[in-house]
C-alpha cells in the first residue's frame, strides 16, 4: 500500500474512478490530519421504493469518509479493512438532499483505528444531523499476510 498519510480530495477522485463510491456519487471535500469530509447529491439511485435515502447509502457514504480520515491515521506502507461499524439513521434524506458526512478518529492505535461520522442533510439551505456512524478498523501491516493478495 502506498503512503497515503498526505492524501488529498484530488488524489481519491483519481484513484477511485470506477469504484463502488463513485459509482454512488460520494465526492471528497476535505482530507486533513483530524477529520475528512464527503458528500453525496441524493439522486433516484440512492432512494429506496418508498422514496427515502437507502440505508445502505447512508453507510457507503460514512464508511467511505471513515476510510478517508483512517488514510491520515496509519503508519506508512499499512492497510486496514473495517471490521464493525454500526450506524444510527434518526432524519429522513430526500431526493434533491445534499448529505455530507464528516469523519473524526477517536482512536488510532497499532492493530485498530475507531473512527466516528456524523452525517448532515442539507435541505433548502438548513442542515440537520441526521445520522452517526462509528466504524473500527483493523490495520494490517505490510506483508503481515504475506503478499498483498488477500
Amino acid at each position: 500500500m502506498p503512503d497515503l498519510s498526505k492524501v488529498k480530495p484530488e488524489d481519491i477522485r483519481d484513484f477511485a474512478a470506477g469504484s463502488f463510491p463513485a459509482d454512488l456519487g460520494i465526492e471528497p471535500l476535505e482530507i486533513e490530519d483530524d477529520h475528512a469530509s464527503g458528500r453525496i447529491m441524493v439522486d433516484s439511485r440512492h432512494l429506496h421504493p418508498g422514496g427515502f435515502v437507502h440505508g445502505g447509502v447512508w453507510t457507503a457514504l460514512g464508511d467511505t469518509v471513515a476510510a478517508w480520515a483512517t488514510f491520515r491515521v496509519i503508519p506508512p506502507g499499512f492497510d486496514f479493512t473495517t471490521i464493525e461499524l454500526k450506524l444510527n439513521v434518526f432524519g429522513a434524506g430526500r431526493l434533491g438532499d445534499e448529505i455530507v458526512a464528516d469523519a473524526r478518529p477517536l482512536h488510532a492505535g497499532r492493530s485498530t483505528a475507531v473512527i466516528e461520522v456524523r452525517i448532515d442533510r442539507i435541505r433548502d439551505g438548513v442542515s440537520k444531523l441526521c445520522a452517526n456512524l462509528v466504524v473500527s478498523q483493523f490495520l494490517i501491516a505490510p506483508n503481515e499476510f504475506g503478499p498483498l493478495d488477500y
